[in-house]
């Protein structure tokens, strides 16, 4: 089993170095990876001129299918230019939120398929079933993890390379991944802003996290009422 040339899409280098290897699960919030599952798929899909961002609208600039079929059917929800509708694009925030599961879905599905992670089934309370995704023999996640940290060493000198690390960032992935540099995990976050696949991921875990601080303020408010 080998991951296609020339090498792994962003989606699959975020899946790898999100996933503990031995214990198969993600070293941040599963809602939060969902969100930038969906980045790096859009962030791919700029590097490969099928998308542009502009205004935190997301529009497709060249409708042919990606090579990739993952990519060919996430990019397939996006709505199609057309000439009567130049400006036709989606939030790219909205998008990230709504796609988010699906694209994590589909890539740990295909790398199970092919691997290089392993599904293990457990059971909560031995009643419910939920799934871990260690690393398979071949330990590409090792690779991965390699790669990200020479990139980091060199600074991300490179478009895929800060894309990749902005979006570690968006996903608060940064310090479970880095070299533990003070430095290089500032630099990371500054990315998460300039690159717009990452800041749409970056907005909606900051939603996310302010729609649980103000329940959790009404919830002690009612409480603290009814003493």
């Amino acid at each position: 089993m080998t991951l296609p040339p020339p090498g792994p899409t962003l989606p699959e280098e975020l899946l790898l170095l999100a996933l503990d290897p031995q214990r198969g699960r993600p070293y941040c919030r599963v809602r939060f990876l969902e969100y930038a599952m969906a980045g790096a798929a859009l962030a791919e899909l700029e590097l490969q001129g099928r998308v542009t961002g502009e205004r935190a609208y997301v529009r497709v600039a060249n409708p042919l299918d990606p090579s990739d079929p993952l990519l060919a059917s996430l990019m397939r929800t996006l709505p199609p230019p057309g000439k009567d509708k130049p400006r036709s694009g989606v939030p790219a925030k909205t998008w990230v939120r709504r796609a988010g599961r699906p694209a994590q879905e589909m890539y740990l599905a295909a790398l199970v398929q092919r691997g290089i992670l392993v599904r293990e089934t457990r059971r909560f309370l031995g009643l419910f079933p939920y799934h871990r995704h260690p690393a398979g023999p071949q330990n590409y996640a090792g690779a991965v993890r390699e790669r990200f940290t020479a990139a980091e060493r060199a600074g991300f000198p490179d478009h895929r390379s800060r894309a990749l690390a902005a979006l570690v960032a968006a996903a608060g992935l940064e310090p479970h991944v880095t070299g533990g540099e003070r430095r290089s995990r500032s630099a990371m976050r500054s990315l998460v802003r300039e690159l717009w696949p990452a800041d749409a991921v970056r907005r909606n875990v900051v939603q996310d996290k302010s729609d649980e601080s103000g329940g959790s303020r009404r919830n002690f408010t009612m409480g603290a009422g009814g003493a």
